[in-house]
This record gives structure tokens, sequence and C-alpha cells, in this order.
């Protein structure tokens, strides 16, 4: 955990791509996690600073575009609207969610770019490219497929074998084909920009030798990446994206930079736009320039090698720290990644979620029908955190059912029932006996285990250990029988001091939720009492992109255009990382229930937007699998 101090904590959000509505599959990975993390190290005193935004260049919005015959642009403001909408719902508290269309970021990606090309680390170099015979548009190396040469694996990808782990180019793939329409790619000669990844290699070993608590498949693939460096192109022959800030390119509309190249670099500009929107134009550099700053990237396990190599690398360069040496630039010497927290697929049915082949569930979807909290829940509790992990209806309504109604639900509605029943207040405990002592010490301590865990995100053990806690609670109330107690005058010190011990630990257990469930959590806060916000959540907000451009760009989208963000004001909530000592006197409010059980039968057959067909086949299924956020 870290220490006593508050410190500097930058929460980075993988950028979802904007060619559609997100489903439950993206925000298992990068959404929930990333939140759950802001939200307890706010509650433990750290300054957090997250951001993220929708992704929207690139070949797929092109492609969809196409397909609905709109302006690339419309596209990506509707998919924008919908993402922010989707995530504001689900709780997920951005300090600010913007766009990469905004002119602040395509300035701030160009003088990364610029830095970079000034230290020696951008090397321009004829390649060979891969274009689509049927429209003459170039493709991504992760939208060709084929068989790897090395290890004979069907289906790698023109950049990356993820069976053997090997980097690849989509010239070297046996019969490579185009995952947009499966036609045989042509390859011509093309100039670009290559990241010479390899003048970065030792001091990438070095940095990563140096991490420790990192989840071991991450830094596992993240050393094996150092074995075959190569340089990697970093422009694209396509007419959608952020143009090249050199002179001979900058105007050729045929030339962009490569998405991922502006992606990651989306972090800081996102802080930076975040910075000028508070009144603090500088305050971006805590998070940045400090180096007792921690960061944190949250991501799917298909975009490590953007995290833990190729964004790394271009910090490294641009604060001219690689082979070549150089010199910092503007934005001077930038912090590299505390942690890349990388989780598995939640895949349905053995496939990767796929709105290709309807098998998808979006967010808004679950949201309209289940609230936020129980998505959040099934997520913390059975999501991809270590391995690749099956959504099922089946499951998600036994976790609803016997864990979050019966188990937590049950007791703040039988234990806050009672106390207004026979005390309309907190009541004022009389002597504590061992049982007491032993279950009030027990949810004190889980404050510690609970936190350990969640800092070093191990998500699923954070929350094991507060149901267990709420499991001891309700194993406390069957064996002291407060029922009983009340139909006896001479026991009601007793029952008062039952059920005082039993609302603290509510109140304890509450608390240690609160990261995962923030929604119930403000609910149980103002069922024992509480006024005011307990769990802070954020809003969206209609903005005009005309941030002073600091440094300055070139080609930029035209100013002025409104476009909604998520924002929020957490530092007066009242949620903090410790037991709240509950005042006897404090008037309690009648409960209501937190969760609405769930009919079994939606186990068997899915909600209608959503059915579960009875003659599919797990195989029919996987034919589905999806274009990930990476095939850009």
């Amino acid at each position: 955990m870290l220490g006593s101090m508050s410190k500097h904590v930058l929460t980075s959000v993988a950028w979802p791509y904007a060619n559609g509505p997100r489903h439950i599959g993206h925000v298992a990975g990068f959404g929930v996690p990333s939140d759950v993390f802001a939200r307890y190290q706010r509650m433990r005193g750290s300054d957090v600073l997250m951001v993220s935004g929708t992704d929207e260049h690139g070949t797929p919005l092109l492609v969809q575009a196409e397909k609905e015959g709109v302006p690339v642009q419309e596209l990506a403001d509707r998919y924008n609207r919908i993402i922010v909408e989707d995530l504001a719902g689900l709780g997920l508290s951005y300090d600010l969610f913007t766009r990469t269309t905004t002119r602040n970021h395509y300035a701030v990606v160009q003088e990364l770019f610029r830095g970079l090309n000034d230290n020696g680390y951008m090397v321009r170099q004829t390649t060979t490219g891969a274009i689509d015979p049927r429209t003459g548009r170039t493709l991504p190396d992760r939208f060709i497929e084929g068989t790897c040469p090395i290890c004979g694996a069907p289906d790698a990808r023109g950049d990356q074998c993820d069976n053997c782990g090997n980097q690849l180019d989509p010239v070297d793939l046996i019969d490579p084909r185009s995952k947009i329409d499966g036609a045989t790619p042509e390859f011509v000669e093309t100039e670009h920009f290559m990241l010479d990844l390899p003048a970065f290699a030792g001091a990438l070993e070095e940095w990563l030798k140096t991490r420790t608590g990192w989840r071991p498949n991450v830094l596992k693939f993240s050393l094996n990446l150092l074995k075959d460096m190569r340089p990697r192109a970093m422009s694209r022959d396509i007419d959608w994206g952020v143009p090249v800030p050199i002179e001979g390119w900058q105007d050729n509309s045929a030339k962009k930079l490569y998405v991922w190249f502006d992606a990651v670099v989306g972090y800081l500009s996102a802080s930076i736009e975040w910075a000028w929107r508070t009144g603090d134009p500088e305050a971006w550099k805590k998070w940045w320039s400090d180096p007792e700053a921690l960061s944190y990237y949250f991501m799917g396990k298909d975009n490590i090698t953007f995290h833990s190599q190729i964004w790394p690398a271009e910090l490294l360069g641009y604060a001219g720290k690689g082979d070549k040496g150089g010199e910092p630039g503007e934005l001077g010497v930038l912090n590299l990644p505390t942690e890349v927290v990388s989780s598995e697929f939640l895949t349905m049915s053995g496939s990767k979620f796929s709105s290709s082949k309807g098998v998808v569930i979006y967010v808004r979807d679950f949201l309209r029908e289940f609230g936020p909290d129980a998505l959040r829940y099934f997520i913390a509790v059975a999501g991809p955190e270590n391995m690749d992990t099956d959504f099922t209806w089946d499951e998600f309504v036994r976790r609803v059912n016997t864990e979050l109604a019966n188990e937590w639900g049950n007791l703040v509605s039988r234990t806050v029932s009672m106390a207004v029943k026979n005390f309309g207040e907190i009541p004022t405990p009389g002597e504590f006996t061992d049982a007491d002592r032993d279950l009030l010490d027990d949810a004190a301590a889980a404050f510690d285990v609970v936190g350990d865990n969640i800092a070093h995100s191990r998500f699923k053990a954070g929350i094991a250990e507060a149901m267990r806690i709420v499991g001891r609670a309700n194993g406390y109330l069957a064996a002291q029988e407060p029922w009983k107690l009340a139909k006896d005058d001479d026991s009601r010190e007793r029952l008062a001091t039952v059920l005082y011990t039993a609302l603290q630990v509510i109140a304890d257990a509450n608390t240690l939720l609160t990261p995962y469930l923030p929604f119930s959590a403000q609910q149980v806060f103002e069922t024992l009492g509480g006024t005011g916000v307990w769990a802070a959540q954020p809003k969206v907000v209609e903005v005009t992109d005309d941030s002073p451009l600091t440094p300055v760009g070139v080609g930029l989208p035209e100013a002025g255009r409104a476009y909604p963000v998520i924002m929020g004001d957490y530092t007066d909530q009242q949620a903090t990382w410790a037991r709240t000592d509950l005042t006897p006197g404090t008037p309690l409010v009648k409960p209501v229930p937190l969760f609405t059980r769930l009919d079994p039968e939606l186990g068997v057959t899915g909600p209608e937007w959503a059915r579960i067909s009875p003659d599919e086949t797990a195989e029919e299924v996987a034919e589905g699998a999806p274009e990930q956020d990476t095939d850009k």
C-alpha cells in the first residue's frame, strides 16, 4: 500500500474506440477495475487524476462511416456521446473523459512526435504497406490475419502472434487476409516515420526489471517483447487522423500519425485539458513531472504492448533517454508508468463479445434493466482479472440473488428494520460481550486487508474479504437472535447492544464496498441516518473545443465544436477509508430493498434484448469473435 502521506495518483484508463456502443466485455477490462482503484485511492486521501476519452481515428471508423454513408466525424460524434452517457451511467468517476479529435489533443500529440524526431528516434524509412485491393485504403497491421511464420498459429495478426508472442510484419504472414472482407491484401512500397524501438531496448529492460508487484503475466509478456525489438511505423497512409507535423508531410492529406501513437498520448493530453478546464493550466505536472507521483494504466490484455513498450519508449525518447540521447521537449521529462494493469477477456459461450454477430450485451441495455451496481459487482467478483471468464445469465442471476440481495441487501434491511421498530434510531449500546468485540475487531481489521488488495489491483480478493464481513454479520445475528430479545423487556439493553454492533459492522462493510458499489453505498449511508454525498458520482458536461494551444499544432480540427465530457467533483464526498463510528441517537430511515431479486427463469432465457438461443452452439458463437479496440 501507499504510505500515510497523500500522493498524486494518475489513473490512466484505456480509450474505448468510438465505432459503436460499448459492451460489458469492454468495461470489464478497463472500466470497473480502474474506477474501483480510483475511488479507493480517493477515500484513503490520495490526490487522484483519472483520465481517458474516446479514441476516434484509424481505419475501422472510416470503414463504419462508409457503410453508413455518413461523414466520419459525424459518426465519431454520435458514438462519443453514447459512450460518454454509458460510462457516466456506470458511475466511472473520471476527472476528465474527453476525445482524441480535439485541438488540444492534436497539438500535444504533435509535440511528442516533434520531440522524438528532434532527438533522432523517428527514422524515415521506405517499407512495405498493405492495401485493401477493393478500396485502395491502407490496412492497419491488426486488420490483417494469417498463419504465423514462426509457430504456425492460424490466426496471427499483422503485428504480433498472440500464440508465441513474437512481433511480426504483415508481409511475413503466410496466406494473409483482410479482417474486413477476407481479401488478400496487396503490398506496396511506402515511406513512413519509424519509432526506433531498438534504441530503447536497454532503457526499457532497466525500467521493467524495477517493476515489482505487477501481475506476473503482464510482466512476463512485457519482458518477452524485448527479445525482438524492431522499428515500428508511427505514420500511416490514411486521410483520417493527426497530421504528421513535419515540413513536407503536414499538408499531405494521405499521411497521418498511427492511431496508436496518438491514442496513448491521450493520457497526457487529457491531463493537460483537465488542468485548463479546472482553472490551473499547470496542474497536470503534479501527476506527470513529479517523480514521486504514481501512475497506473488499466486495459485489456491485447493492449499490453502499447502500454509497456511503445508508450514508455515514446516517453523515454521525448526525454532524450534512449541510446541516442537528446534533450527533453517543451513538456519536460514525463513519468513512466508505475504499473500496467491488464485484465483478460470477458467471454460469452467461450467467444469474445462480438457486436457484428450479435454476441453482445451492450452497457446501456444492461444499465436500463439491472442498474450499475449489479454489473459492477459481477465484474468485481467474477470478471476476467487473471484469466478469461465466461459471462452467463445463470451466473449473473445467482450472484445477484444469493450474494447481493440475500446476503448484503437482506442484512441491511432486517437489521435497520429491527432498529427502527424497536428504537427509531441508532441505539445506545450497553456492555459489549466477547462475541460483539470479536465481530467489531474483525470488521475493523478488514480495512487493511481490502485496501491492500485494491491498492495492488487484486479486486476479487478485496471484494471477497468485504463480503466475508457481511457473512460474519449475518452469522452474528443468527447467533444473537435479536428478534427474540425484542420480546423480552428485560433484554432491552442487550438488544440495543446487538443492533448497535450489527449496524456498526454494516457501516464498515458499506465503506469497504463503496469503491465497488458506489450507488447502493450512498443508499446505505442515508438509511443509517447520513446526509449529503457519501460516494460522489460523475456528471456529463457539455464543453466547447476552445482550450489555448500550448504547444502549437498544425492542421487542427476547427475551433468551437461542442462535445460532451465526463467530469466530477469528488473532493467533497464523505467516504473515507476508515471506520466511521456510529452516533447513538441518530435517526434511522426505514429501508427499501437495495437489490431486487431476479426471476431464476432469466438465467435460462436471458432478457428479451439478449435472448439465449437454445440451439446456438459454442462453435457458432465463437465465429463472432470481435474486433478488439486494438484493431485500428
